[in-house]
């Protein structure tokens, strides 16, 4: 079987190029204005792969808000960025928000308590759907059309674009889709049956050339943002990785008293949480200088909010301190150290610079402080919450 390496390195068999025009397909993902062309897309390649042929505006606009909600909820991702006056630009990030203010849902939810509360909230968020079936159901046919050399599209007329789509698929070459007659949401939107076998074909390559094209997008929105590629799908908590860290800790608490960053009790060994300082949900992973142990009670109350820089940071970096000395001073917990190098060390600042011997608290806390600060502000300034006790 012959395959064809597109431009984005997707293989596909090449009896589809026979009459399929696979090139524009790859078109309609170029030059967004805004970041839901990503999402319609994938939206419309989860439908056809779970073998829906026939669906509608509302369905597809629905299908977008669950993808987006993790990342616009659960990480603060800004879909389009912000506009001059720090309102939210795009409108599928909206969609989510408006949701999330109606529904109780909380950040991690799954799809299908998000597909319910979007049914019981469907009135409310009818004008925010509606808004987003105004251009990218029609725009992403652009590369076709560019491709074909058909000039003049009638993009203003969602009626005559309605027509033009459907006399380029009967006259030219065969759409992804067409679109039926009913208005705003309740519009048909009909999968060619051809283009249905491809994308089933290729499901896997598709959803991956999307979301590397998403990712490229959503980073260049948010700069600040740390580990983007892994804040656009609920995350696999085995991939938290705390063990070695708790061992660590566990050997500290044994050798001297340790008090509680929040509520400056003594933190009792064996009963306490490893927990971020800054929230693993922005920082995404387990670097041992933004890992503290505290009360367990309090660690499902604080959640992924940021505990507030004045006096928690102080106390925080006392503990740090401690840590520190008993690895430098304490052979056996320096090998437990050595341990956390696979999984908790990987940050260049903290071997050469915070965790090196010699330091004096002083000079310890300026080094913590200047590195975390930061990435402290650059949370705050996402959109995190501050956590109030």
């Amino acid at each position: 079987m012959d395959q064809y390496f597109g431009p984005q390195g997707i293989e596909i068999d090449t009896s589809y190029y026979n009459h399929l025009d696979i090139r524009s397909f790859m078109l309609m993902l170029k030059d967004p204005s805004y970041c839901y062309k990503f999402y319609w897309l994938e939206a419309i390649v989860n439908l056809i792969s779970e073998d829906v042929r026939e669906t509608t505006f509302n369905e597809i606009i629905d299908e977008m808000i669950c993808n987006a909600w993790y990342s616009v909820r659960e990480f603060h991702i800004h879909l389009s960025g912000l506009g001059p006056n720090g309102e939210v630009r795009d409108g599928l990030e909206r969609a989510v928000l408006k949701l999330s203010e109606l529904s109780d849902l909380p950040s991690n939810a799954s799809k299908v308590e998000i597909r319910n509360a979007i049914r019981k909230h469907n009135s409310e968020l009818k004008q925010a759907k509606e808004q987003l079936t105004n251009m990218v159901p029609y725009r992403a046919m652009a590369g076709f059309f560019a491709s074909a050399g058909v000039e003049n599209i009638p993009w203003d007329s969602t009626v005559k674009m309605r027509e033009t789509i459907s006399e380029f698929n009967f006259e030219v070459t065969a759409l992804p889709y067409t679109l039926g007659a009913n208005s705003k949401l309740g519009k048909e939107v009909t999968f060619h049956p051809d283009w249905i076998r491809m994308i089933q074909d290729y499901t896997v390559s598709i959803l991956g050339w999307i979301q590397y094209e998403k990712v490229k997008w959503l980073q260049n929105n948010n700069p600040e943002v740390p580990g983007l590629v892994y804040k656009l799908l609920p995350m696999d908590e085995k991939m938290r990785k705390l063990g070695k860290v708790r061992t660590l800790w566990e050997a500290i608490l044994s050798a001297q008293p340790v008090t509680d960053v929040f509520t400056g009790k003594q933190i009792i060994p064996g009963n306490y949480d490893i927990d971020h300082f800054i929230p693993w949900s922005f920082v995404m992973n387990d670097e041992l200088w933004n890992l503290m142990p505290m009360d367990s009670s309090l660690n499902s109350s604080k959640s992924n909010r940021l505990p507030q820089w004045d006096p928690f940071y102080r106390r925080f970096s006392d503990n740090q301190y401690l840590l520190y000395q008993q690895i430098q001073e304490k052979p056996g917990i320096h090998k437990l150290y050595e341990q956390c190098w696979r999984d908790n060390l990987h940050s260049i600042w903290a071997g050469q610079e915070l965790y090196r011997p010699g330091n004096s608290k002083e000079a310890f806390d300026a080094i913590l402080s200047k590195n975390m600060r930061p990435v402290y502000d650059s949370a705050r300034r996402q959109g995190y919450e501050i956590w109030k006790i």
